[in-house]
């Protein structure tokens, strides 16, 4: 079964677009969207709160998930969300036929 995830990253007052420039001059989203199995990688702005990104991932399996949470990327997001991020609001949805 497909893996659908929505993270909401709350960043500390201003700091969204430096964490967004972070995230990618890292290149934390580049090798995320290369894994085996990643479907869709990206973010968005809120419209509403200027200090919130909204990451939207699909990943092919739960096996395929759970290999990305042991890359080095994405330890590397979790150093960058110590610097920046004040929350993090992570909802995951099994999806069949995405």
């Amino acid at each position: 079964m497909k893996q659908f995830i929505e993270v909401h990253y709350y960043l500390k007052d201003g700091k969204r677009d430096e964490f967004y420039r972070a995230i990618m001059e890292s290149g934390v989203a580049a090798a995320s969207r290369a894994e085996k199995g990643n479907e869709k990688y990206d973010y968005f702005y809120s419209p509403d709160n200027k200090n919130e990104l909204l990451l939207i991932e699909l990943w092919a399996s739960e096996e395929v998930l759970k290999q990305h949470w042991e890359t080095e990327h994405f330890k590397a997001l979790g150093d960058l969300k110590k610097k920046y991020v004040v929350d993090t609001v992570i909802s995951r949805y099994g999806v069949e036929n995405a």
